[in-house]
């Protein structure tokens, strides 16, 4: 009987963490916002494209044309 009470915590306590781990990993899968039609040269280069100082624009990549902060 003892052990069966042992067991039925240890799955409630997994069931309860697994749940609890869910939330985070959801909350922290949200976009972060940034202004429209803006990039970092960071954010500019690691979409693959490289950062055109005399424009101050993303040339190629996934921000082709945007400008560049």
């Amino acid at each position: 009987m003892r052990i069966r009470r042992t067991l039925a915590a240890v799955i409630a306590t997994a069931a309860l963490a697994g749940l609890g781990l869910a939330g985070a990993a959801t909350a922290t899968a949200a976009p972060t916002a940034t202004v429209a039609g803006s990039l970092t040269p960071g954010e500019c280069e690691q979409g693959g494209g490289t950062v055109d100082w005399a424009t101050n624009t993303c040339k190629g990549g996934t921000g082709d044309g945007q400008m560049v902060d």
